[in-house]
């Protein structure tokens, strides 16, 4: 794919996801910061089965500061990894209240001092908390398309990213965080993409070297 292509690749994805967003459900930032810990290695769908009762249980950080952690533990037990998300979620709370007086920070570099959260995820928290969109969270779909299509030959989540920032004007980086994630979840899937019924197949590399 050439940058001349850009307009009509988000245009092709877009209509093809109108409703492409965020996949996880919460009413308050740290309620994300939960979900997004949460959801390492774990799918959004089974996320959203588990935290209405975390939520109702934790209704504040300080909630989450001071629950039990074998509670916690039994709450999120079904999203895996629990005791060591369980750890992470208790300790987010604990430095969001003691390091950033009860509010979850919108820098990069604060975010990534939570308990649990990484780069990626902190792209989460910036763009659907605080509209900010000055990066890409790569995921496996994200970094699995970057690869198929072209976007970038790494390997690296960083780098990925990086070369998404280049290649892709500032005005779409908000949507390319939510159109890659829906197109490998509905479509670039990762055992076999569709890519007969790809609607961005005309830009992708791997598409076009298949018809060959």
């Amino acid at each position: 794919m050439q940058k001349k292509d850009i307009d009509k690749f988000i245009s092709a994805l877009k209509t093809a996801y109108p409703e492409a967003g965020c996949s996880l459900d919460f009413n308050t930032p740290f309620q994300l910061v939960t979900a997004v810990a949460l959801s390492a290695q774990c799918t959004d769908e089974r996320v959203n089965k588990v935290t209405p009762k975390l939520f109702e249980r934790c209704k504040t950080i300080e909630d989450f500061a001071n629950i039990d952690i074998s509670e916690l533990e039994e709450i999120i037990r079904s999203c895996g990894f629990y005791k060591n998300k369980a750890k992470n979620i208790k300790l987010s709370a604990k430095q969001v209240l003691e390091n950033f007086n009860g509010e979850v920070p919108s820098k990069m570099d604060d975010l990534t001092t939570l308990a649990g959260i990484g780069r990626k995820s902190a792209n989460v928290i910036r763009l659907e908390v605080f509209n900010l969109a000055t990066g890409v969270a790569v995921d496996t779909h994200v970094k699995r398309i970057s690869n198929l299509i072209g976007l970038s030959s790494e390997k690296d989540p960083l780098k990925i990213e990086q070369d998404l920032i280049k290649f892709f004007p500032k005005k779409y980086l908000k949507d390319i965080n939510h159109l890659l994630i829906w197109h490998g979840r509905n479509c670039c899937v990762a055992r076999k993409p569709h890519c007969t019924t790809c609607p961005v197949k005309q830009f992708c590399k791997n598409a076009l070297t298949k018809s060959l």
